[in-house]
């Protein structure tokens, strides 16, 4: 009996051995590029995740079954769509950022049914394109929109189908999917999306140094993956692994580079050995001290720009779930770009895993602050809003959901994508440069604005995801992290802003944190923001003392105010006592708003009761824990943002009094010393991502005396 995994297809191997459903579709002619595999949730996979993949109809006698991630089961008498987020097909970005034209859809089928194509427009309006039967004697028709389209019935009775589609009506927006109507037990034995040749070896750039003005670069079918770790030698075990667990992802990886640099080393982990095996000599470990995430990212392009020749390399964060068809994708997008281009994956939740986290990121000129893309909706939930619910519920209303969902069918322009997922070219990073020495935040997003600003645009991918723990799962906005927000976006506001334009809105910005942070008693934000300015103002000479410095600085200022000290349970202290009531209550309406800040205003000006300082008046949970509760309050326990412990805020007019008046005084320093910053910053950038500069950093040169 054969199995949708390793069915007997008829055809063989060059080696004479019978070839599997997938080497079958590669052997079809004519020779064509495989874009995107059709993939399967893996076994035992909740419902809502498998919303990922497929979508089954409510009449079907029962569930589908995937004996691979590559091949599925589905009974008689059954339709399935895969209008999904992993195997839909986001047209829009292949017509706008690459050289296709069209694509080919691919399936190796066994059973009876038949296969129907599909197309939204940027509403997502379904529009039908073709469709084929296939485990019958019918012949499919000549329709001219599918000329080159096919169903072949092989020796064993499998059909292979081939359905050809124009990228020409997907401008602004826009999926292809196809469905499955089955009338016997039908196999999905393989599947996949295909250009409709081969992807060139080689690439022309430009060339300064070239008598002709261009030369060809390599653009073959090869990664360095570099996953830099911190501390966490589960998840780095665990990113090898499922590296190694897919045989065609393996094939492509030419190296995977990790520098170490915690205190728990990888190589301490009881499955490290067997992990990192698999490679060979193509694992790489560098142990190094704390230098944060752009410290690790840059070593990893360090070592590739120098050590390997694969053409592209791929950043991943160590702490996340990877579907590893989302490399193969990534690389498949790059080798078809139009021109070198940074190629970013998106953001499932890791806590909640059908959900779109983040769509797409851009920088907001005005405040200079990171921001979702124009119709980007975070946390999208696509076990309850499919793609098709944008259809589906058009006419209806109620749930704004249904509306966001448009949004999904639109093609979404980025000014940078996160580094938890993001490939570069390595043409790129031999043309601007290294990452800026910053430890951690706005490393990436100024890296894909410099990117942007040489002509290498970056595309956040549909389709290409990996999982990660949401941002709101985090408190770093407020903890150690938020000196390194201010620090580095002024860094690369610096950089990036025109030199006559006006920073009335970062000032403003920073301002209103102040203000907010106050009110809510994170007096140790403030302090550090402080700091972060004071460190700016120091200008890009104080980049390398700080790299491995600023942290330890950081996390002892912290320690002097006590809505930084975690504490393990509010049960550690007194009993609530009790304060204002109603004061969680969100003021939604603009006049209540500004009653409860006038309210919160007035008791931030009087001296706090000390008794609330030893006996907290509320336990407040992170969501409640908002500037119209704290601001009435003079002691108050709050969640971190876990759930693993509670900080004791503490009202304190004097201390929130010098903060506030040290904070303004920086603001106006900043905003007299900012043309001066500008250029000094911006006379520094070459050296700071010069591989000269690194090198100092990781090869630090011996004081001489």
């Amino acid at each position: 009996m054969t199995t949708a995994e390793n069915a007997d297809t008829g055809t063989t191997t060059s080696s004479g051995q019978p070839a599997s459903s997938s080497e079958v579709l590669a052997q079809m002619e004519p020779p064509r590029e495989r874009l995107a595999r059709i993939i399967f949730p893996r076994p035992g996979e909740p419902l809502d995740v498998r919303s990922l993949y497929m979508v089954e109809a409510d009449t079907n006698p029962r569930r589908c079954h995937a004996p691979s991630r590559t091949s599925l089961s589905i009974p008689a008498d059954s339709e399935v769509s895969f209008e999904t987020y992993f195997n839909g097909f986001p047209a829009s970005y292949w017509r706008r950022w690459t050289t296709l034209d069209r694509v080919v859809l691919r399936l190796h089928l066994r059973g009876a049914g038949r296969v129907d194509t599909y197309r939204s427009k940027i509403d997502g309006s379904r529009i039908g394109i073709s469709g084929a039967p296939f485990g019958t004697d019918q012949v499919l028709g000549n329709d001219p929109a599918t000329s080159a389209s096919s169903v072949t019935r092989l020796e064993d009775g499998t059909s292979l189908v081939e359905l050809v589609m124009e990228l020409g009506p997907f401008e602004d927006g826009g999926w292809m999917w196809f469905d499955i109507t089955a009338d016997t037990a039908v196999d999905v034995l393989a599947g996949g999306w295909y250009a409709p040749g081969l992807a060139p070896a080689t690439i022309t750039v430009p060339d300064e140094d070239s008598p002709v003005g261009e030369t060809e670069i390599d653009n073959s079918n090869r990664v360095v993956i570099g996953i830099p770790t911190f501390n966490r030698p589960n998840d780095a075990v665990a990113a090898l692994q499922a590296l190694a667990s897919d045989p065609e992802v393996d094939q492509v990886i030419e190296a995977v580079l990790m520098p170490d640099q915690g205190n728990k080393k990888v190589v301490d982990h009881p499955e490290f050995e067997e992990a990192a095996a698999h490679f060979g000599p193509r694992y790489r470990r560098f142990e190094q001290g704390n230098l944060g995430g752009s410290g690790g990212y840059s070593r990893i392009m360090y070592e590739a720009r120098q050590d390997t020749t694969a053409p592209f390399i791929l950043y991943m964060d160590d702490d996340i779930a990877i579907e590893p068809d989302s490399i193969l994708r990534a690389v498949a997008f790059a080798r078809f770009t139009k021109k070198p281009t940074l190629v970013g994956g998106q953001m499932l939740n890791l806590q909640e895993r059908s959900h779109l986290h983040s769509m797409g990121e851009v920088v907001n000129r005005s405040d200079f602050m990171w921001t979702s893309a124009p119709r980007v909706h975070y946390d999208h939930d696509f076990a309850q809003y499919p793609l098709s619910v944008a259809r589906e519920h058009r006419e209806e209303d109620g749930d704004p959901r249904w509306k966001e969902t448009e949004d999904l069918h639109r093609r979404i322009d980025v000014d940078y994508n996160g580094w938890w997922m993001c490939l570069i070219p390595r043409y790129v990073a031999d043309t601007i440069g290294q990452p800026l020495p910053l430890f951690i935040k706005w490393d990436d997003a100024e890296y894909g604005l410099r990117a942007g600003k040489a002509g290498f645009p970056t595309v956040t991918m549909p389709g290409i995801a990996i999982w990660h723990m949401a941002w709101s799962d985090k408190d770093d906005a407020i903890d150690w992290q938020a000196y390194f927000h201010l620090r580095n976006r002024l860094v690369v506001a610096a950089l990036t802003l025109p030199e006559d334009a006006p920073i009335k809105g970062l000032l403003a910005s920073m301002a209103k944190a102040v203000i907010k942070h106050t009110l809510c008693l994170e007096y140790s934000t403030v302090a550090i923001q402080i700091e972060a300015i004071k460190d700016f103002l120091r200008g890009p000479e104080a980049l390398y003392e700080l790299l491995p410095t600023a942290l330890p600085k950081v996390n002892q200022m912290r320690k002097q105010f006590p809505d930084a000290v975690v504490l393990h349970s509010a049960t550690e202290l007194p009993a609530a006592s009790g304060g204002p009531g109603g004061i969680t209550d969100e003021p939604k309406h603009p006049v209540k708003k500004v009653l409860a800040l006038a309210k919160g205003l007035v008791h931030s000006l009087k001296p706090a009761n000390e008794e609330h300082h030893e006996r907290p008046q509320m336990n407040l949970p992170p969501i409640d824990a908002r500037w119209y509760s704290l601001s009435r309050l003079d002691g108050a326990t709050v969640t971190t943002a876990d759930g693993r412990g509670v900080v004791y805020r503490k009202r304190d007019l004097d201390k929130a009094k010098q903060l506030v008046t040290d904070s303004f005084a920086m603001h106006k320093k900043l905003r007299e010393a900012w043309p001066e910053m500008q250029r000094r910053y911006r006379a520094a950038h070459p050296e700071l991502t010069s591989l000269d500069y690194w090198t100092c950093v990781f090869y630090p040169p011996l004081n001489e005396d």
